[in-house]
Formats: C-alpha cells, structure tokens, sequence
C-alpha cells in the first residue's frame, strides 16, 4: 500500500531548518578546523598506485569534537622500534557548509583522476588546532544520522594521526607546515658562503725530474708509503715526490708517483725511494732533462676560499719554440744562420718564415767612368763617397770591374748590387786600386729584394739544422728568423707542464702536485687556477621550498637553514647533489656552492641502526664461511 501523499515525511523547508540548526549548533559547540585536500603528484601508470602527494591549500571549517573525552584509538604504545601513537578522532562537519565552501575549489589535478568533490576523501588532512596535530581522515560516513526528514545533514570524519611519509606539506600557514619540520628522512648539505680565486706561481730550471717511470706498483699497502730522491748536487735543489694508492681487488698498491718539486741541477738521474706504508714491491725510476728548462716548482701564494672540489689548473705552454740569427753578406744576401734555441716536443718539421727585405730608396741604377784609375784587376770592388761629392750618402753598392788595360785602368765595369741611398750626381772612389778610379752616378731608383728562403730539419723532438734554399736579396740588415711553434706540430704531453692542485678540508687550496715539468720553457709560465664555485653566497633559504643542484639537477625540500653554520637539512629528495655545483633556491633565489652532501639522516630516532648492523657483523663473520658451522642438505 502506498504511503499517505499528506505526509511528505519532511518538505524542503523542514530539511533547510534542520540544516541551518545544524550549521548553527556546530558554529556554537563546535571549534574551527583546517581542511587540508589531497593532491596527487606522481602516479604508477601501470598499477595506478599514488607515488607521491602533496597538501598545498587549506579551508578553515567548524566541526564538532565527537571524542570529548580525548583521543581514542590505542593512545601511546611502546613498540620494539619506540613509542607510537595510535590516536584517533572523530569530527562532525556541516554537509551543506563542505559543499558551498570547499567542494567548489577541489578540481581533478588531471583527466584520470576522479575526484569526489560532494564530499571529503578519504587520505585528505585535518589540522586539529587545539593539540596541534595533523590527522589523516580515514573514513568519512555521510548517512549518520539516519536520513533524518529524508536527508543527509552532516559528514562524520574519522581519522587517524597523521604519518608523515615525505608527503609536500606547504599549506603557506607555519603553525601547520611547522608539524612535519623534523619528520622524514632528512639530510644535510653543508654549503660555501664566501669564495675566492687562489693564485700559484712558478719556477723553471734545468737538470730536473723530467719524467718517472712506476716500474712495480707493489701490494699490501695499508698507508700511503714514502717517497724520496736522491740528493741532487751542490747548488741543486733534491726532488720531493708523492704517491697515490688504489685498491683492485682488495689489493692496495700505488697508482702513481707525483712530483711536488722536480728538482734541479741533476746531472744524472737520481735513486728513487719507497718507504713505509706497510707494503712491498714498489720501484720506480726516472730520467731527467740537463740542457732545456721545464717546471720544477709551483708555489700556492694564496690558498682562496670556497674550494670544495679541487679546481682545474693551466699552465702557459713553452712561450717560444726553435730560434735562430741570421748573417747578411756585401750583396744584401742572407749568408749564414745560426741556431740559438733548439726548441722541443717537435713531432714534424717546423716551417721557417725569413723576414723579406725592405724596400730601398736610391739605388745605384746607371753610372760613368769618370776616371780609369790604375791597378785594378777584373772583379768585385766596393765604392767610398768623394770628399767634393754634395750628396754622399749611399752604402753597399758592388761594382763588378769586367776589363781593365795595360795598367790596371778600368776599361769596363757594371753594377752587379746597387746598395741603396745614392744620390744622381754623386761622385764616388773606386777601392782597391793603386790610383783610385772615380764613378759618376747619373741616375738612382728604387729597389724592392727578393725573400730569403730556409728549410729545418729536426732530430729528437728538436731543431738540429737550417738550410738556405734561396738566400734572397736586398737586405740591408739582418732578417728576423721566424720558426713555427704551433700545437699541430708539436707533442704537448712533451712540451706544456701539467700539474694539479690539492684542497684541505677548509675548502682552500694547500699544494700543487706536478705531473709533467714540460720542456723548453724560457721565461717562469703563469698558473691559473680556476675560480670557486661561487664567489658570494647570497639569501636566506626559506623552509618548503624547493633548492635545485645547477650541475647535478638533483632537487628537495627545504627543513631549516642555518646561516651561521652554513648547514641545509633538506628531505624529500630526487636525485644526488654533488660537491662543487651551485645550490639555488627556487623561492628565495637564495644561492650558495655546495661543499658536502651527506645522505645519512642524522635526525631519525632510528638513525643509528647502520652502526648497530655494522656491530653485528663483527661478531658474525659471513665473509668466509658459515659460522652457525657446516650443513647438509
């Protein structure tokens, strides 16, 4: 039988009189708390699971405390790994206040996921602000009581105390946020304020350490050993020498031998020493450079700042390769070369440039017998300026003398190189002769020469010899001799010193190791070292946001920042942060180097349980047998 039409068994308005004395009585009994909604960050695309969350928004809502007599659940309990809490509550929220005031702002975060915007969600916050605690709502019942009047009037959340999983909690409110600022796993950063550039100098000389040869790297090294050369002779300076140990399958041996000082004024190659470190088996020897210069020393003059990685180091290459003079004869020709430096490194012939020559003014072009003179015989003579000459000027001028007569008379010449700075004229002695002939010049020009041309030829990495192919003409000095000294054609593991620099634990550079002295070096070469990370630091970090790794990419999120210890305890972190990059802040723009990245969490209550683990691995030892004994199976 169908129910009484006259009985509606609630109308519309008893329904909105019952909700607005609801809404009414929770305004009056109730307190006000923080509604935090769930956002999804990253999801499992295969199995759909929620990989991380964040709670980035916060809506303020009255609810009534159904648990007045205090938090149920199973309270405090101490478990095997510590005290946890189990509290629960239990809270009442208008129906029609959520939908008006919260439902409208939740929206799907994507297409896929679906969103029960009509009423809260589970997995959603609470900020209960009287204990100031964050719970995690469980489970929401939305038909108590029963369909009153026909109709649902209130949501009964019952949550849970929230455990912090590395969610992003930034509702932008610190008494909330605050609740998570030790919880997590939590890591520290130990950052670079203040930097500065470190400078080093260096010193060449001969008879030195020219290159060391690991001739066994020895076994069963447990520290580093000792290196030490033999004493070089008076005035000399003794090498100094360090080694570097590695570890292959357990074996510690050295790596290699790096000079500190490669000495001087050896004049033959010293004993090397090794010493210590608990190890056997290591020798090493050396050869040495006793004619060229190379690097033998670099000094650090200032260690600079802010040095958590060892910086790169350059050093000039040999400013200068093979060099040689060159020697001009009467006519304007080159006539000889001479090698001042044999250069080094060289792996190919080196080109060789001649200067040209210059172009010259008043040269003898044509010229008259003025007088025969006597003595003379057919050949080369040079002319001397007459004193009634007006013009006298003119230098390296060669008369060829082609007949002459009975007595020595010149009967016929010609100019075989015309010199330069004549005048027309000019009237000039004949030399050689008994009764000096005179020339009458009639007409000067201009010359332009002819380039010398000259070929190198290398032996051992050096220039040993320089041939003149064409020895040019017009030259009125000596022609600058140019000899390629470009990388293409030269070994720069031989030539270019190659050292490296060493850092302390203050972040500052302490020595300068050498790993090759170079060669053929003649002027001390200037070391730059390069520049810290960051000079200056700047910025306060800002708790929640998130710090990005320049070099790495690696990004977290932001615990607190200790300006005067230069600490970051940063969580929630993706990727590994490496030392030396610069660390930016993406709120604050705050920005300092990065000096170490300790991934251990410090903080945890139950941070220790590596060292209780490692303990007890001293007492069982797996690593060569079984120590419960032997079985069978």
């Amino acid at each position: 039988m169908a129910l009484n039409p006259f009985f509606l068994q609630g109308s519309q308005s008893e329904q909105n009189l019952v909700q607005q004395l609801i809404n009414e009585q929770l305004r009056m009994y109730g307190i006000e708390v923080t509604y935090i909604p769930r956002k999804f960050v990253r999801k499992d695309t295969i199995l759909n699971d929620i990989q991380s969350s964040k709670f980035d928004d916060n809506y303020t809502i009255e609810a009534y405390v159904n648990t007045y007599d205090g938090y149920s659940g199973a309270g405090d309990i101490l478990t095997k790994f510590g005290v946890s809490l189990k509290d629960e509550l239990t809270i009442t929220i208008s129906k029609e206040r959520f939908e008006d005031f919260i439902s409208p702002f939740l929206e799907a975060e994507d297409d896929n996921e679906i969103v029960l915007s009509s009423r809260p969600r589970e997995g959603d916050l609470i900020y209960f602000p009287l204990g100031q605690r964050i719970f995690e709502v469980k489970f929401i019942e939305h038909e108590d009581p029963f369909y009153q009047l026909g109709t649902n009037y209130v949501y009964l959340l019952k949550c849970e105390l929230f455990e912090y999983e590395d969610e992003v909690l930034d509702t932008s409110i610190p008494e909330i946020d605050s609740q998570i600022k030790d919880e997590g796993f939590i890591t520290t950063l130990k950052l670079i304020g203040i930097g500065a550039t470190a400078t080093a100098s260096s010193l060449i000389n001969t008879g030195y350490v020219r290159q060391i040869f690991l001739n066994n790297d020895g076994s069963g090294y447990t520290s580093t050993p000792i290196i030490t050369f033999s004493a070089a002779p008076t005035n000399g300076s003794t090498a100094t020498a360090v080694a570097i140990t590695t570890s292959r399958a357990g074996v510690r041996s050295i790596q290699e031998i790096l000079l500190t000082n490669a000495g001087f004024g050896y004049t033959v190659a010293p004993t090397i020493f090794i010493t210590g470190g608990g190890g056997v088996g290591a020798a090493a020897t050396c050869i040495i450079e006793k004619v060229q210069k190379g690097v033998v020393s670099v000094a650090v003059n200032g260690g600079g700042a802010g040095y958590s990685i060892a910086p790169s180091v350059s050093i000039e290459g040999p400013s200068a390769g093979a060099a040689a003079t060159a020697t001009i004869g009467a006519g304007g020709t080159v006539t000889a070369l001479t090698i001042t430096n044999p250069g080094a490194a060289y792996t190919a012939t080196p080109t060789v440039v001649v200067q040209s020559p210059p172009t010259r003014t008043g040269v003898l072009s044509t010229s008259t017998l003025n007088t025969a003179g006597s003595g003379y015989s057919v050949g080369s003579y040079n002319l001397i300026p007459y004193i009634i000459s007006t013009g006298i000027g003119g230098t390296g001028a060669i008369i060829q003398v082609t007949s002459v007569s009975a007595s020595g008379g010149i009967t016929g010449f010609a100019t075989s190189y015309g010199g330069f700075g004549y005048s027309a004229s000019d009237y000039y002695y004949l030399s050689g002769g008994n009764n000096n002939g005179i020339i009458f010049i009639t007409s000067v020009t201009t010359g332009i020469g002819t380039t010398a041309t000259v070929t190198a030829s290398i032996s051992q990495n050096t220039v040993t010899s320089l041939s003149i192919t064409n020895p040019g003409s017009g030259y009125t000095v000596a022609p600058t001799i140019t000899i390629s000294n470009i990388d293409s054609i030269k070994d720069p593991s031989l030539a270019r010193a190659v050292i490296i620099a060493g850092i302390t634990t203050g972040n500052i550079v302490n020595a300068i190791r050498i790993k090759n002295p170079g060669i053929g070096y003649t002027v001390n070469p200037s070391v730059t070292i390069a520049n810290p990370p960051l000079i200056t630091g700047i910025g306060t970090y800002q708790f929640n946001e998130v710090v990005v790794g320049s070099t790495s990419g690696a990004r977290a999120r932001v615990k607190s920042w200790n300006s005067t210890l230069k600490e970051l305890k940063i969580s929630i972190i993706d990727g590994t942060f490496s030392s030396g990059e610069v660390l930016v802040g993406l709120g604050s723009s705050a920005i300092y180097s990065v000096s170490q990245f300790d991934n251990r969490d410090l903080y945890d209550k139950y941070s220790q349980n590596d060292e209780i683990e490692e303990e007890a691995d001293l007492i069982l030892d797996f690593s060569q047998s079984n120590p419960f004994g032997a079985y069978w199976c």
